[in-house]
């Protein structure tokens, strides 16, 4: 009997070990695989975002393929105004060969032979224009922009704003100058003497100023076909003479229309770049 009882001790004890270790297994099993769905997860987590890095990789390399293909391996950034390219640079090199030697050996940086190169090209421009210098017209080239002045008795009749029949010769020429070169902008400024004027349409020096150089912008967009989005209205007064306004003669100086043309040294470039 003691034996028998011994036996079926013996059985229950190691049934519930059994029992207990197979829990403790189960346990561990649901957990080795919550962490494996965990792992798979991540996993599939980072292939997607090494995928998109990838690919963000690949586009970077097609840019900066194709830059090396479109700008000959390397552009330059010239004082934060323009960036050309080799070829560019090559186009400009090509038209630094007709500068004067003296002002070439002046060059010494990028910009410098930039400014060169723009300013053959509006000489090139102005000298085919026949525009023709005189004691009521003044031309200036300052690096890469130029100035004219008009006295204002060669466009205006006096304290007016309406451009005379006079005019339309030096507009024609100026159109002309204009027209040829896709690459300028032009602002155009009215300057007035120091006397005052008021009048039913005219309140002062500054409205007079204003009002021709809106009146010469007007008419070479109107009359001489000049793209508007090239053109700048402003007005001076009486702010920046050229002489003291103690004369007739000195007052007469200060009465003038500057026009002033800027290339736009992206389109310059762009030009440049496509010139065979």
């Amino acid at each position: 009997m003691k034996k028998i009882l011994i036996v079926l001790l013996s059985i229950l004890t190691f049934s519930c070990v059994s029992k207990k270790k197979y829990l403790a297994l189960q346990q561990e099993n649901g957990e080795i695989k919550s962490e494996l769905q965990k792992t798979r997860v991540a996993k599939e987590d980072l292939e997607a975002k090494f995928e998109k890095i990838q690919t963000r990789v690949d586009n970077y390399n097609k840019k900066i393929a194709s830059l090396k293909d479109e700008n000959n391996s390397k552009l330059d950034v010239v004082d934060h105004v323009a960036v050309i390219s080799e070829d560019t640079k090559f186009k400009m090199r090509e038209t630094l060969k007709h500068v004067d030697a003296e002002k070439l050996n002046q060059a010494k940086t990028l910009k410098d032979s930039m400014n060169l190169a723009v300013a053959y090209n509006l000489e090139k421009v102005i000298s085919k224009s026949e525009l023709n210098e005189d004691d009521d017209f003044a031309v200036n080239i300052d690096g890469t922009v130029v100035m004219i002045s008009i006295a204002d008795n060669m466009l205006f009749n006096t304290a007016s704003y309406k451009l005379s029949s006079k005019a339309d010769p030096i507009l024609q020429k100026l159109a002309d100058v204009i027209n040829s070169e896709p690459s300028l902008d032009v602002m155009v400024e009215g300057h007035t003497d120091s006397r005052t004027i008021n009048t039913v349409n005219i309140a002062d020096n500054w409205d007079l100023s204003v009002l021709r150089a809106t009146s010469v912008v007007r008419k070479l967009q109107e009359k001489y076909n000049v793209a508007p989005e090239k053109l700048i209205a402003a007005g001076r007064s009486s702010y920046q003479p050229l002489a003291e306004n103690d004369s007739k003669e000195n007052r007469a100086k200060n009465r003038r229309t500057r026009i002033i043309i800027l290339p736009n040294l992206d389109k310059f470039f762009a030009l440049m770049g496509d010139e065979s």
